[in-house]
């Protein structure tokens, strides 16, 4: 996978193999972000785990899966989004209130827009998933 986005191809990857039904998923693309969304979806029980394994390049990234992501994806433009209305884009990405998160840049740091509405920030979206 040479393309522009990391990150869209790692979720495209992930989502991929849970269509499947495999267990785990390799990948050769490893980066700050990536990982900060893996541990996010980790946190929130999307993902069972994942590990970067060394080599001589960028490393290795092992995910694996449980089998509970319905959809995901990178969020293309990155939209600004207020810290109040974060339910325009809920209502465009996720499918029920409540039902799945949005990844969203924030001043603090990457988290889930949750955490944002609860800390009251706003940022920019970066991926979805439910």
């Amino acid at each position: 996978m040479a393309l522009n986005d990391p990150l869209a191809n790692v979720l495209s990857a992930v989502l991929n193999s849970e269509r499947l039904g495999k267990s785990e998923c390799v990948l050769a693309t490893s980066s700050k972000l990536i990982k900060t969304v893996l541990d996010l979806l980790k946190r929130s029980n999307y993902i069972e785990d994942f590990k970067i394994i060394k080599d001589n390049k960028a490393g290795l990234l092992k995910i694996t899966l449980q089998g509970s992501i319905n959809k995901c994806g990178a969020i293309k433009p990155r939209f600004s989004v207020k810290k109040d209305n974060f339910e325009k884009y809920e209502k465009r990405y996720l499918l029920a209130k409540d039902f799945g998160i949005l990844i969203v840049s924030t001043p603090k740091g990457i988290m889930t827009h949750y955490e944002a509405i609860e800390k009251r920030l706003g940022g920019r979206l970066i991926a979805y998933c439910y």
